[in-house]
């Protein structure tokens, strides 16, 4: 079977390339094609990808290529991790917003309306050579923003899934604490990408959160990023991507006065790796990249892929079309939560209703993923500044429309309809 990677220039692609090196049997890939724009960086990377099959007797052959359809052609997989604009442009994503007082992510909030306008038109222009040159593969979206990309190729009728590494990093630790192979648990995760709350954490079937919370609360707080007194109150363990909600002054302040964005460290950290994927010794995964975020990544889309292929039928945390799961969203929203693998795609399971606390957070960011769609379909500065305004974490006239101006003119690069 031939896999393909778009964005496979991206000095993460070892990781993957690690776990499908020790899934031969569950995922027999013939063809690894690693397609990137960027020829120097993918020279190093398909280097270092090729290497580490071979140190593993893995029999697939590594391919690189900027060519968009030779990349797909026939392919079985197509798993999607570009980043448009590059660390340039998730600096301006990290930096801009916190000129308005707003939390400076490049998933959440502006930061994240921004990554979307970028990336949308790319993602579908991809998808529709997929359609064209392998109308049978599935395409595994990783690239955020996850549910507003996945919601887009599902709405073009393509045959997609959208996967974030949020919960399988949170089921391994989960499974570390309690001392247990990690297939012995699962979890009551529910929400939208990047907007998820853990509920309940079930060893062979019995659920062992409120135990967990007890008994591991420093660990819990290192997760989510929050108190573990506001945990237990809780009852649950959000995404630590929720920090940015129950926090946001906090973490504005400390974005200040940082010395330097994510993205700045990313930059200096893939400097460093390439370095590295440049030595012809190199075959194996270095240390350094753990750095790099995404943990269990590899391990969460060999799965899927795996599944997909087979019709395993097995459960997996995904994103995948509501369809009544949450109740008090359209059925045509994205929510992430564990969902049926089958051949025919993923099915969602069902889900304890959210309490609403969450579900009122829920509805909030839903309704901006709507309006953030449109955005980066139909394009319009009006349009960018009402996704603003209803995100919980802009929500005001004035701050919604100088960032609705100011990100249009920092990604006029990349917006066609701003040119």
């Amino acid at each position: 079977m031939k896999l393909t990677v778009i964005g496979g220039g991206s000095t993460y692609t070892p990781e993957l390339v690690d776990g499908l090196a020790r899934a031969h049997a569950a995922l027999p890939v013939s063809e690894l094609v690693l397609q990137d724009p960027d020829a120097e960086r993918l020279d190093l990377v398909g280097g270092v990808a090729a290497r580490m099959l071979r140190r593993a007797g893995h029999p697939a052959t590594v391919t690189t290529t900027g060519d968009l359809d030779k990349a797909v052609a026939d392919a079985t997989v197509v798993l999607l991790q570009l980043r448009v604009g590059g660390q340039a442009a998730r600096h301006v994503d990290e930096t801009l917003p916190l000129e308005c007082g707003c939390v400076g992510q490049e998933t959440t909030g502006a930061g994240g309306l921004a990554k979307a306008l970028r990336t949308v038109p790319v993602v579908l222009d991809v998808a529709a050579r997929v359609a064209e040159l392998a109308p049978a593969a599935w395409i595994v979206d990783f690239t955020n923003p996850v549910g507003i990309v996945t919601r887009a190729l599902l709405d073009a009728g393509h045959r997609t899934v959208g996967l974030c590494n949020v919960a399988i990093g949170f089921q391994r630790r989960a499974a570390t604490l309690l001392d247990v192979p990690p297939d012995r648990v699962s979890l009551g995760h529910a929400g939208l990408n990047h907007l998820t709350w853990v509920r309940s954490v079930l060893l062979d079937g019995q659920d062992v959160l409120p135990s967990l919370l007890a008994d591991h609360p420093d660990a819990l707080a290192d997760i989510s990023g929050l108190p573990a007194e506001f945990l237990r109150g809780l009852g649950a363990v959000p995404s630590y991507y929720l920090r940015y909600f129950y926090e946001h002054d906090l973490v504005v302040e400390e974005q200040r006065a940082a010395p330097s964005t994510r993205a700045e460290q990313v930059a200096a950290l893939e400097r460093d790796l390439l370095a590295l994927y440049a030595d012809p010794v190199l075959d194996t995964k270095p240390a350094q990249l753990d750095k790099r975020g995404g943990a269990f990544y590899s391990e969460a889309a060999v799965q899927l892929a795996a599944s997909l292929l087979a019709g395993r039928g097995d459960a997996q945390v995904v994103n995948v079309r509501n369809h009544g799961t949450l109740p008090f969203l359209d059925d045509q929203a994205v929510v992430e939560v564990p969902a049926r693998i089958t051949a025919s795609g993923a099915v969602p399971l069902p889900v304890p209703p959210l309490e609403p606390l969450f579900a009122g957070l829920v509805a909030h960011v839903a309704a901006y993923e709507e309006l953030a769609l449109d955005a980066a379909l139909r394009g319009g500065v009006d349009r960018v500044a009402a996704a603003l305004l209803a995100h919980p974490l802009i929500g005001q006239r004035d701050v919604a429309d100088r960032l609705a101006r100011d990100l249009v003119a920092a990604n006029r690069d990349h917006l066609p309809w701003a040119a």
